[in-house]
């Protein structure tokens, strides 16, 4: 598997793969986070986009965004935290190593940035997700739990580093 940067010719293939590993926990078609599950050029131009890859094709197995200080993609984070969001995978990729790799380089692109510590938000019935997350060393922050829309709880995870 290899780990890189998107690239613009990468974007529609994310953004179909991100909402279909996204799709069990989506509010049903009207739901709105869709657009921004999407938008993958977006989140390239004001984050960093990262796509997991085979090593011999460039198929998209999984992506994530890693959010530095100044994007608009942050949602938690403060002064010194990095934060990454949308972590998706294919869903059939799953249970692969795709999603453990892709919060690898998150870390380490914090790690890079002089970052003390990474947050993130997930939906509470990604259970999957944080297992990765806790194999890795995020703990549970309670404290930083909250809910973008009435119906929507996102349980927060915390790494020092």
């Amino acid at each position: 598997m290899r780990l890189r940067r998107a690239v613009p010719a990468d974007h529609d293939a994310i953004g179909a793969m991100t909402v279909a590993a996204y799709e069990p926990f989506l509010l049903g078609v009207e739901d709105g986070y869709r657009r921004q599950l999407r938008d993958a050029a977006g989140r390239d131009r004001d984050a960093e986009l990262w796509v997991a890859t085979p090593d011999d094709s460039d198929d998209i197995l999984g992506n994530v965004t890693n959010c530095p200080a100044g994007s608009p993609w942050r949602e938690l984070a403060g002064e010194g935290e990095g934060e990454f969001r949308m972590l998706a995978v294919s869903p059939a990729a799953q249970r692969q190593g795709v999603g453990q790799g892709l919060t690898e380089v998150v870390v380490q692109r914090c790690r890079d940035n002089g970052d003390r510590a990474i947050v993130l938000s997930s939906l509470e019935e990604m259970t999957g997700a944080h297992r990765i997350y806790a194999r890795l060393g995020f703990e549970r922050a309670p404290d930083l739990d909250w809910r973008p829309e009435p119906d929507v709880s996102l349980v927060a995870f915390r790494m020092e580093l």
